[in-house]
């Protein structure tokens, strides 16, 4: 009997881990990505469309530039970077990648030195 409930205990947590698993999944619909699908941050030391992310900074957390004839939707914008390159920003809070992430919808660099948040969209 002692065999058998440890079988079943196996088993649930086997079958729980992949219940979490498959939550997280999910919720990667609910951050910001570039168009490979790459999690997108914000920095907590930039002021309102000023980056104040640069030289190692932005080595590790490559800013999301956009392009000559990017198209402003609702909630985006662009700011201008000290380099004069052009960075996305949402709600005038400019945008970044993380070179830790490997992979699109993960977003590992969540909560990176208590400064780095995945970026949301509000509603």
């Amino acid at each position: 009997m002692k065999a058998q409930s440890t079988s079943i205990a196996t088993s649930l947590a086997v079958i729980l881990t992949s219940i979490v698993i498959s939550t997280t999944a999910l919720a990667d619909d609910n951050m910001l990505t570039d168009k490979a699908g790459m999690a997108l941050y914000t920095y907590d030391k930039d002021s309102t469309d000023v980056s104040n992310c640069y030289g190692r900074c932005e080595d590790k957390w490559p800013p999301y530039l956009a392009g000559a004839n990017a198209e402003i939707k609702s909630g985006y914008g662009i700011t201008t970077r000290k380099d004069g390159s052009k960075q996305w920003t949402y709600n005038s809070k400019p945008l970044y990648t993380w070179v830790g992430d490997s992979k699109k919808g993960i977003a590992k660099g969540d909560g990176v030195g208590n400064v780095w948040r995945t970026a949301i969209p509000t509603n």
